[in-house]
């Protein structure tokens, strides 16, 4: 009871909508682990195959070009983001900038290579 009321309390004070959900652990839940007797094996096999999931989205992100290029580097910024002229001309002299975020790999190459084509420096992040 008391930990309920010092938490409705904190959240009165720090004026916290909504709390985060507790896991509570039943009866006959066990531990899980090697050790424990409970399901799934956790431990570092899991955070291992976390790490090792391919991702999915990619910000393209212009580091620089070549002054030479800088008109078509504009143009291409422009076809790939939508951007109206002056938007793409400031995204593009205020490198290194995210020309694209969250693309996916497939468009994410594509625009890379393009950029490459015409004398950007492009990194995939």
């Amino acid at each position: 009871m008391e930990v309920t009321d010092l938490a409705d309390l904190l959240r009165h004070k720090l004026n916290v909508k909504d709390l985060p959900v507790m896991a509570v652990m039943m009866p006959g839940m066990g531990v899980p682990g090697p050790m424990g007797g409970g399901r799934g094996g956790g431990g570092v096999e899991d955070v291992k195959a976390e790490k090792e999931e391919e991702k999915t989205a990619f910000d393209v992100k212009l580091e620089g070009f070549d002054a030479a290029a800088k008109i078509k580097v504009i143009k291409e910024v422009r076809a790939f983001t939508g951007l109206g002229l002056k938007e793409a001309k400031e995204m593009v002299e205020g490198a290194p900038a995210v020309v694209k975020k969250g693309a996916t790999k497939e468009e994410a190459e594509k625009i890379l290579a393009k950029l490459k084509e015409i004398g950007a420096k492009v990194v995939l992040e």
